[in-house]
């Protein structure tokens, strides 16, 4: 008896901490009632988000805590260390020192997953963070941004929710590092601003070839300014100059398996390797008189700026030279904020930015334990840092003297203000503002499926029918139908051929009109929603596709593998491997196991790869060469396995003329030779096979699979 009443104690005081939400008015963590949660307060519908915005700030302030000690978001990341080199004269734009032509800037660049925990897997769908810090003459520049352009909400209010939703069910702690499961898409099918960043995630964007090949963007409009004070929108690319290619997605779900690690060692090795990555740095420069020019409103984050209304003009290239010393002191404590700004560029007043000012900095000062975190190695500014902030967690300067704070005499007034002795420090763009205190959004950001439907048709029918198989496999993971349903209705009303393709897949006849709920949520921005869309410029942007066409493209340092056996012989292994050097691509010896190979006409060859040890999936193309070998393949099952699974992820296939035979053991019989099955009696081989790699998939092979349900 007595046993029984303490529990039903221990069960009384779970219950009182207990905490239903069903019926209940969302208010603060002081219970103060919220009337908005989807805007942060603003000077006016388009106006900067204000200090005062006491509810943003209780919100984003526990957010930015939740979780100890690794990044709520970016957690798994990799980094390297590099240089910019500024190449074109923009001065008439921005005074930023960096970015006058001539200028090489050291900097520190580190990609990442958004959702999955740190030792979550390389190749999860997710978004990819691309976050560059500049170690300029005039302080520290952190341009954060990601490779896909656009993002899923406009204002930062909503970004926990985003997160909260996408990250693994607080029930019971799955999914790891995946969108496919029931809250995501709960919260994306009331949300029709997120359209757009859906089908960029359902898009092979999401499942990258390398962290070399993907482009990366700044996501915001920000503002150069010049000298004179005038100011310009722009937006930022990075162009990578291997090009921006994918993997299969089932191929992606296999290299999870066989190494985790895929991304992160691949950029390894490049760089130790001296296949040093490069970037491109392009800009879309915008007049400020043209703020309001376009059918879209370049202030809202689920945006693009086609490039065929504002061209990307070239202004720099990134290096990639150097490898972190150590992971944990460089890749893992460096802090990005996109606050950080130097002199020349400055902040729009797009929602989604004004509130990650905030956010970032704050989430670092809680991440790496106090204020003092930019006294780090990897986050302190080349030219020093002068300023009367005192004491904290975790100093490290000895700051001299007895002053600590300003004005003052005792010591001389420094460090004084720039403008004190007519030099020039950072001054924010001198912008006119005169609006009412608002939380809302302007009627230019209620149109959410225009320039979804322009990602989706400037798609080749390949990538359009992947974004349709992905849609497929992840609405085919969540248990509500309402779900499933409520966002095929946002799908149909970007295209239809893409609602029905995936409401094939599903078994739904996708409806025509949103469902009521996301029109409620909808209103609660937009009180007219929805609205009547401008007419858009662009209906087809060639920007917008991965596609190269076959003899196109580069192969450097993309990994092809030689599948041999004892017997092999070398002057064929040799004839296409100098070929490959030719193209700057590197040739990867496989074997039936590790040791010496021999070769027909003797001589050995020491092996590191095997049948056994590695996967097809790991490489991008395969070439089976002449020898004795042959017969000793013909029995070797996994080696067929190689040529089947490389075959079904549509890479390019070679055989030397004595090896044609195998083909015949393989999955390739049955479907039938193609551009990117080469063989030595039918083709110039080495030529054939390379222009084959250029096109970086062969995709016409591919069939319209059936996705489980």
């Amino acid at each position: 008896m007595k046993k029984q009443n303490k529990s039903n104690l221990k069960t009384q005081q779970i219950d009182a901490h207990l905490v239903d939400n069903q019926n209940r008015v969302m208010t603060t963590n002081d219970g103060v009632p919220i009337h908005d949660n989807n805007n942060t307060l603003k000077a006016g519908e388009r106006g900067p988000s204000l200090l005062e915005d006491f509810i943003y700030q209780d919100k984003l302030a526990h957010f930015d805590r939740e979780r100890i000690p690794e990044r709520v978001v970016h957690a798994r990341g990799s980094g390297a260390h590099g240089v910019f080199e500024a190449t074109a004269d923009i001065s008439n734009y921005t005074r930023a020192s960096f970015l006058k032509k001539g200028a090489v800037t050291p900097l520190f660049v580190r990609f990442s997953t958004v959702a999955g925990f740190k030792g979550s897997t390389d190749l999860a769908r997710d978004v990819r963070g691309f976050s560059v810090k500049f170690y300029t003459q005039e302080g520290n520049y952190d341009l954060v941004g990601n490779n896909i352009p656009v993002f899923f909400i406009q204002d930062a209010m909503q970004f926990p929710d985003l997160v909260h939703a996408v990250k693994p069910e607080p029930d019971k702690e799955i999914p790891q590092a995946a969108s496919a499961h029931d809250t995501f898409w709960d919260f994306i099918s009331l949300m029709p601003e997120a359209a757009h960043m859906s089908l960029w995630v359902m898009s092979d964007r999401a499942i990258p070839r390398s962290l070399r090949m993907m482009e990366g963007f700044g996501v915001h409009t920000f503002k150069f300014v010049n000298e004179e004070g005038k100011g310009t929108f722009v937006k930022f690319h990075w162009k990578p100059k291997l090009g921006v290619h994918q993997v299969a997605w089932q191929e992606a779900q296999k290299i999870s398996g066989y190494d985790a690690d895929f991304h992160r060692r691949d950029l390894w090795e490049a760089i130790d390797n001296g296949d040093f990555p490069q970037w491109d740095l392009g800009v879309q420069l915008i007049p400020e008189e043209d703020e309001l020019k376009y059918s879209f409103d370049i202030l809202d984050p689920t945006k693009i700026i086609p490039e065929e209304l504002v061209p990307v003009q070239i202004i720099g290239t990134m290096t990639l030279n150097r490898n972190p010393e150590n992971f944990f002191a460089e890749t893992e404590q460096i802090a990005f904020d996109p606050g950080r700004l130097v002199p020349g560029i400055d902040f729009s007043n797009d929602p989604l930015l004004q509130g990650r000012v905030f956010s970032y900095a704050d989430t670092q000062n809680y991440r790496l334990g106090g204020p003092n975190f930019h006294e780090l190695p990897i986050n302190r500014p080349v030219n020093g840092k002068h300023n009367n902030q005192k004491d904290g967690f975790q100093r490290t300067d000895i700051p001299k003297g007895n002053v600590s704070y300003f004005p003052n005499s005792l010591g001389g007034g420094c460090p004084y203000h720039a403008m004190l002795k007519g030099e020039k420090g950072f001054e924010s763009h001198a912008e006119k503002i005169d609006a009412k205190k608002i939380r809302g959004r302007s009627t230019s950001f209620a149109d959410h499926f225009t320039q979804a439907r322009l990602f989706f048709n400037s798609q080749s029918k390949p990538e359009q029918q992947h974004i349709i198989n992905a849609f497929s496999f992840e609405l085919s993971k969540v248990n509500s139908v309402v779900i499933r349903t409520r966002e095929l209705a946002i799908l149909n009303q970007i295209d239809e051929v893409l609602a029905a393709g995936v409401g094939k897949h599903l078994g739904i006849e996708p409806p025509k009109q949103l469902d009521e709920l996301t029109l409620q949520f909808a209103r609660q921005n937009h009180p007219d929603y929805p609205i009547k869309p401008n007419k858009p410029e662009v209906e087809k942007s060639a920007a917008l596709s991965m596609a190269t066409k076959p003899g196109e493209g580069t192969i450097e340092t993309r990994k092809v593998a030689f599948l041999v056996a004892d017997g092999v012989s070398k002057k064929s292994v040799e004839q296409m491997k100098n070929a490959l050097m030719a193209e700057k691509a590197e040739a990867v010896l496989v074997s039936t196991r590790v040791g010496q190979l021999k070769y027909k006409e003797g001589g050995t060859e020491e092996i590191q790869h095997t049948y056994l040890t590695d996967a097809s999936v790991c490489f991008d193309a395969f070439y089976t060469p002449d020898g004795d070998s042959v017969a000793l393949l013909k029995n070797e099952p996994d080696y067929v396995q190689f040529i089947n699974e490389g075959f079904r992820h549509c890479k390019a296939i070679a055989f030397a003329k004595g090896a044609e035979g195998l083909v015949d053991l393989t999955y390739i019989k049955m479907k039938g030779l193609d551009e990117g099955v080469i063989l030595e009696s039918k083709n110039n081989l080495s030529a054939d096979f390379i222009k084959a790699m250029k096109g970086h998939r062969i995709w016409t092979r591919e069939e319209d699979r059936k996705v489980p349900v």
